[in-house]
């Protein structure tokens, strides 16, 4: 049984409750949440030399990262 306040329904105050309990609940639930930053663009390069860079893109290995 909705009531009609104008044009709009309006919902039983137990179902309000229950909406912002669970709006409150995620809010909290953000707010402990880790969170990391991605930066937006790669940082500069530690040398103008050509050869160095030359070594370091060869000598690049595998980074695992198992968030599980």
């Amino acid at each position: 049984p909705q009531e009609l306040a104008g044009d709009t329904a309006v919902l039983p105050p137990f179902i309000i409750d229950q909406i912002r309990r669970r709006e409150q609940d995620n809010q909290r639930r953000g707010e402990h949440q880790p969170t990391l930053e991605v930066p937006s663009s790669p940082p500069p390069s530690r040398s103008d030399d050509a050869e160095a860079d030359e070594e370091d893109e060869r000598d690049r290995g595998v980074l695992i990262i198992d968030l599980g």
